[in-house]
């Protein structure tokens, strides 16, 4: 049975290029980073070199980049830092954000740590910065601002260099969950004002457990994971040498043909779009589809009924792999936080489906989903 898979913004398949400069590092080259003799060396070498690449492509310094396990451990270690080192005692931050945000903030006030407001969502689910800006401007207390650059879910994009803006104003703490955009925008470090941003690898090609916290170097922070000086100190633990290697690789592909992979993945959704309202009138879009929202994503929303219900495990059965929203949380059978939070007591009847695509997508297999929906509702 041919597999058609539309979710990649769940993951994405190694690239055979950041395979070939890993494998070095998997065989042959596998000294401890952390040893002094030439096996250490070399692999210490390679996750520098790594690393200045990594900071070129995001215009920061080097020093201002630490690999971690993913998106998760960074933004954890982003927020948790925020609070302990440098006295957030308020975060802003939105409904709609990745798990690995909102339960760490949701933890934090639950006990009494941090005070959390929750910034309120325009119509189609994007961020409200005049309501984000009252928030700041009455914060009585040092605040965080976490707030995701693109949503995973149903890909809105944020104006990071706003919201930057409105931190900078307000003297706040500003983290941005960029692990949807890192790999397929262009992010300029320097020219946004922004204290920590995350990526992981195997959003962009690259591969899995592996992923960067950038800190702004005028900030210090103490490490979340203790017992090791690896990455100077900052994360404790023997490094993911061969991911890190990875990693920087599949970084500076996708940095070199993102016009030509962006222009054709739009393409793709633009194609699926269209399609699929006119196979299917009733459908709603979730998200600022066609305005500011990622290229990879596609989440749409079908009335539910029976047949609509089961369309996610029927596709399955059919060798079409797609998400009705965050992998972290596909396994659910309700519907997810993000929309709930956009639909309201209407998300109930609803079916909600994301498709995300790469670069190795085509029109034909677009056909043939759609033909297939077709069948089964």
């Amino acid at each position: 049975m041919q597999r058609i898979y539309f979710d990649n913004a769940a993951t994405t398949a190694l690239s055979p290029e950041a395979l070939q400069a890993m494998m070095p590092y998997l065989t042959e080259k596998f000294g401890n980073p952390s040893s002094i003799y030439s096996y250490g060396r070399e692999s210490k070498m390679a996750i520098e070199q790594a690393r200045k690449s990594v900071a070129k492509i995001l215009n920061t310094s080097p020093g201002s980049i630490f690999f971690t396990s993913g998106g998760t451990e960074s933004s954890n270690t982003a927020i948790l830092a925020s609070v302990h080192d440098l006295g957030c005692k308020h975060i802003i931050t939105s409904p709609i954000e990745h798990h690995a945000t909102l339960h760490t903030v949701e933890h934090l006030a639950a006990h009494g740590i941090v005070s959390a407001s929750y910034v309120k969502l325009t119509s189609n689910g994007h961020i409200d910065l005049e309501h984000l800006e009252e928030l700041l401007a009455s914060s009585q207390e040092k605040t965080l601002v976490t707030l995701m650059h693109a949503n995973n879910e149903i890909g809105n994009l944020m104006d990071i260099k706003a919201v930057g803006l409105l931190c900078k104003k307000y003297n706040a703490i500003f983290h941005s969950d960029t692990v949807q955009t890192v790999g397929h925008y262009p992010i300029d470090l320097k020219e946004t004002h922004v204290h920590f941003i995350n990526g992981a690898g195997h959003k962009f090609h690259g591969p899995k457990g592996v992923g960067i916290l950038y800190i702004n170097e005028d900030i210090s922070i103490k490490p979340l994971i203790s017992g090791g000086a690896q990455e100077r100190n900052m994360r404790a633990g023997t490094e993911n040498l061969y991911g890190i290697v990875g990693f920087a690789k599949a970084l500076e592909d996708a940095t070199h043909n993102h016009d030509i992979d962006k222009a054709h993945i739009l393409s793709l959704k633009y194609y699926m779009a269209d399609a699929l309202q006119q196979a299917f009138p009733e459908l709603l879009f979730n998200g600022d589809t066609k305005g500011d929202s990622l290229y990879t994503v596609l989440n749409v929303a079908f009335p539910h009924t029976p047949k609509t219900e089961m369309l996610l495990f029927n596709l399955d059965m059919a060798g079409i792999c797609i998400s009705g929203g965050s992998a972290c949380s596909s396994g659910a059978s309700s519907v997810s936080h993000v929309i709930k939070n956009i639909h309201g007591e209407k998300a109930n009847s609803l079916v909600p489906i994301r498709f995300s695509f790469c670069k190795h997508n085509t029109q034909e297999e677009i056909d043939l989903v759609i033909e297939k929906i077709k069948e089964l509702i």
